[in-house]
């Protein structure tokens, strides 16, 4: 039997990685273009929580994998539980591609990385050109894609009522939820 509500365990990553993901990407818009003393900050900032988001989205991508979900309401159309999939699809590939671009970046730039994680790239500055853009377009894509996951979660608590933004609410559900 499929369960009401996600696991807390899923739920809870669910809502720090909002949080933290949300942080990252104003962080990365705030720090282009900022030459100010606050600039060296926002890059630590933004590659520890980076790579925080990296270790936490492969958790997560396990969770989702090995534990049981709620079925979407059986009246969603067949076109809406298409973009549902891709849409969730296209999160988790770059909730895992922003770091990894960012990892790769700083590695074909020499840059220093956290915790002196190995390179994943070689020190070649045409890559890191390539890499840095690539990462800037993902940012980009990634912000867009949350935007219709929160559209699409406001749509189901507001208009449909379905029960779907309940289910990966955090908190215990209440009895007749």
């Amino acid at each position: 039997m499929k369960p009401a509500a996600f696991d807390p365990l899923a739920r809870t990553l669910h809502w720090l990685m909002a949080v933290l993901i949300l942080a990252m990407l104003f962080i990365g818009v705030s720090m282009v273009g900022d030459l100010s003393t606050r600039h060296p900050l926002l890059i630590e900032l933004h590659k520890a929580t980076g790579l925080a988001l990296l270790v936490l989205v492969v958790l997560r991508i396990a969770l989702r994998l090995s534990l049981p979900h709620p079925p979407l309401p059986a009246d969603l159309p067949p076109l809406q539980r298409f973009a549902a999939a891709a849409s969730h699809l296209a999160l988790y590939g770059l909730m895992l591609a922003m770091p990894l671009l960012g990892w790769a970046m700083l590695s074909a730039g020499g840059y220093p990385r956290p915790l002196q994680l190995p390179a994943i790239a070689p020190h070649d500055l045409q890559l890191y050109a390539v890499l840095r853009q690539a990462h800037g377009w993902a940012g980009y894509l990634l912000f867009a894609t949350v935007l219709v996951h929160i559209a699409a979660a406001l749509m189901h608590a507001l208009v449909r009522r379905d029960g779907v933004m309940r289910s990966m609410w955090p908190g215990p559900l209440r009895r007749g939820d």
